[in-house]
């Protein structure tokens, strides 16, 4: 049976940790707000009555206790299997698949060759996007110790990134503070000097490329044992893709070997760099002096897509169908997400608080016509008046 987690609880946190801890460790990711009022608003303007103001304060602090306690009924009533039996097993797939795309790739015929092709990105896919957010979550094991290690294998010797840094970006920074102007807001995707149809059309296929070039650029900040540990991981992870290239796929040329990892690695950069867009930026930003409460911060915040067989298999349904439920209980795996999901929609909903979804295509179009005011002008900022 498990207790509710701390980073459910939006509970008062006065820690902060700048040396990059990792999730398993027992921290709160999530800190509590401040219950000032905004920016322009005076004190008795914003809180008229002493009394009258703590009770709208319990009210809104008692919004995600309550979901989050409707959530964790489901989690108990849930197996193991249900609980993360499902994705290992869609990871283990994944793995298992790829003796069949290295035997593919021997084959000097073309459809056979492109098959393996085929298998092998799709599974490339499913462990480095899959794989690597569930292992940045602690989501794989509920043991500390092989929770460090999946993170370490999925982001490092599959990802080809650093676990420090990796973890420090997405979950102490872009989960803690999501769409806070300056600190989660996304804008770390963001490359003004590009032009629209580059940004989303052609230069995602180089993330394989810029990946692990990015990751020498974190080394400058890192203990050198740690330094050390994430080259040899990241060079054990793609020189051992090239050898078996070579020796069970019978790849001679390095030029060609090293061409057919970069098709691989690059099968899903598009629709990675466009779902970690679509999600977040072009909703509401908040200033970090005047962030709402949690629940509103991710319900206006973050919205989901709907579901696609494909994406659902390479990125998970947290990424996916459920990435609202995922920011709201970040550490459910996502066969988890999407069993919460009609719960925590229908709450949302009987309490009038956004839930909300677009489609792929949609999203596309929109930031297709409005590039320049998402992704090279500054995003303005956003004050829910009365939740603060």
């Amino acid at each position: 049976m498990q207790t509710v987690p701390d980073e459910w609880r939006d509970t008062p946190s006065e820690r902060s940790d700048d040396k990059g801890a990792l999730p398993w460790e027992g921290q709160t990711l999530f800190q509590r707000n401040g219950t000032g009022p905004p920016q322009g608003v005076s004190e008795d303007k914003a809180h008229p009555g002493k009394g009258h103001g703590k009770g709208v304060e319990a009210e809104r602090e008692s919004l995600m206790m309550e979901l989050t306690r409707l959530v964790q009924k489901t989690v108990k009533e849930s197996s193991w299997w249900e609980r993360r039996g499902i994705d290992c097993a869609i990871l283990a797939a994944a793995f298992l698949s790829l003796p069949v795309a290295f035997f593919l790739l021997s084959s000097s015929q073309v459809v056979p060759f492109a098959l393996g092709m085929l298998v092998m990105g799709i599974a490339h896919g499913v462990i480095t996007i899959k794989g690597t957010h569930l292992a940045s979550h602690g989501s794989l094991s509920e043991s500390q110790a092989w929770g460090e290690f999946w993170a370490v294998f999925f982001i490092e010797v599959c990802g080809s990134f650093t676990a420090r840094s990796g973890v420090q970006a997405h979950i102490k920074m872009h989960h803690a503070h999501t769409n806070i102007i300056g600190l989660g807001d996304s804008s770390i995707w963001k490359v003004p000097s590009l032009p629209r149809s580059i940004y989303l059309f052609i230069a995602p296929l180089a993330v394989p490329i810029i990946t692990p070039l990015a990751a020498l650029g974190q080394l400058r900040a890192h203990p050198l044992s740690q330094a050390v540990r994430t080259v040899l991981m990241v060079s054990l992870g793609v020189y051992s893709q090239y050898w078996l290239l070579v020796h069970l796929s019978g790849f001679q040329s390095p030029a060609i070997t090293l061409l057919c990892m970069l098709v691989c690695r690059a099968m899903f950069s598009l629709p990675y760099i466009h779902v970690n867009i679509f999600q977040h930026i072009g909703l509401p930003m908040f200033s970090s002096t005047t962030r709402p409460k949690r629940i509103y911060q991710m319900t206006h915040g973050v919205l989901n897509l709907p579901r696609n067989p494909l994406l659902d298999w390479t990125f998970g349904h947290s990424l996916i169908n459920c990435h609202v439920e995922h920011h709201l209980f970040p550490f459910l795996s996502d066969n988890m997400c999407l069993k919460v999901k009609p719960i925590v929609s229908k709450y949302l909903k009987d309490k009038e608080l956004p839930y909300q979804e677009d489609s792929y295509l949609s999203r596309l179009r929109l930031f297709f016509h409005r590039y320049q005011e998402f992704m090279v002008y500054a995003p303005s900022i956003t004050e829910l008046v009365g939740v603060q």
